[in-house]
């Protein structure tokens, strides 16, 4: 049950964060662990990334959640608006940053090898632990708008609180369409 606090945002659960973060983790090391090196160069289902690309998007979910948070904090002590006209922008800029979502997985799983992806997962998520342990609660409740077109677990507006349980949810949905357990 959740329980509401200064009256504006439900209490985050942070041991559900903690212990999303830590089936992710054991997932994602998992998944590297048991790959072929065949495995992580076959096709992925419903992206054009292979296996191995689409492990680092994963991973590239949560490095991503630790330039939200500042940015998240940043605009939430700015007027309302400045943060809904820039995610209006980002909106109107999806091609691109489309483009360079693609693209950036397929550079960065050339040159970042599986081991050293589950030491950077286990790293961002450390640090992600940390940083929430730190947050107070009133400040878990702040928050900016975001570009909807960018992502489909982005909503207008999210709190430093939906930002912390982003990642895992951007990870379970491309976990399904990871194909390295699955026979060839």
């Amino acid at each position: 049950m959740e329980q509401r606090t200064m009256g504006q945002h439900p209490a985050m659960d942070r041991q559900a964060v903690h212990d999303d973060y830590a089936r992710a983790r054991q997932t994602f090391h998992m998944l590297l662990d048991t790959a072929s090196p065949a495995d992580l160069a076959r096709p992925s289902d419903g992206t054009r990334w292979t296996n191995r690309q689409l492990l680092w998007h994963m991973l590239f979910g949560y490095i991503v959640v630790r330039v939200l948070l500042v940015l998240a904090s940043a605009f939430s002590r700015l007027p309302r608006p400045l943060s809904k006209a820039s995610a209006r922008l980002l909106d109107a800029a999806t091609r691109p940053f489309d483009l360079m979502n693609y693209l950036g997985p397929c550079g960065a799983a050339k040159v970042m090898s599986p081991r050293r992806m589950g030491a950077v997962f286990d790293w961002v998520t450390a640090s992600l632990e940390r940083r929430l342990a730190d947050e107070a609660e009133a400040d878990l409740g702040r928050g900016m708008h975001y570009p909807v077109r960018w992502d489909p677990f982005f909503k207008d507006f999210m709190t430093l609180a939906d930002i912390y349980r982003y990642p895992t949810q951007h990870f379970d949905f491309h976990h399904g369409q990871l194909t390295v357990d699955r026979p060839s």
